[in-house]
């Protein structure tokens, strides 16, 4: 599971390093440690699986009943993946458009959300942060039957 969070750079290619911790917890499939990158669908940052995970999830997607909000959800989430390769240098290179759809700049922080980790431009993490919202939510979360820790 992904955990924590780490601040990288982006150099001029596109080309991030992942997290030591987030590149140990992705397999080797003989093809190197493959990742899959979309926009995520709270539409600030990324969201990165490793190529298993997503193929699992690419499964349960195509088992559910057709539908409008469903080819929605395709061309937003599935329509915006990109597989990408872990360098040997631990590297990976994030494509251009979805750089620019999450407003990705030079400094940028990885961060860990369970099955997936999530990639921010760091300016706007930080402003999220600060805001109230996502303490109320996490807070509001807690206090539901939705989860017992």
């Amino acid at each position: 599971m992904f955990k924590g969070n780490f601040q990288h750079t982006i150099d001029p290619k596109g080309r991030m390093s992942v997290p030591t911790r987030f590149r140990d917890l992705i397999p080797d499939n003989g093809e190197g440690k493959q990742l899959v990158i979309t926009f995520g669908m709270t539409g600030e940052c990324l969201w990165a699986y490793p190529q298993d995970d997503w193929e699992e999830i690419e499964e349960q997607i195509k088992e559910t009943k057709s539908s409008p909000r469903k080819d929605a959800f395709v061309r937003n989430f599935i329509g915006n993946a990109h597989e990408c390769t872990v360098d040997k240098m631990g590297r990976i290179l994030i494509p251009t458009v979805l750089r620019e759809k999450a407003g990705l700049k030079k400094q940028v922080v990885a961060v860990g959300a369970l099955q997936k980790f999530e990639i921010w431009d760091l300016e706007r993490f930080r402003v999220l942060g600060e805001s109230e919202v996502p303490q109320t939510l996490a807070q509001e979360f807690y206090e539901s039957e939705e989860i017992r820790i």
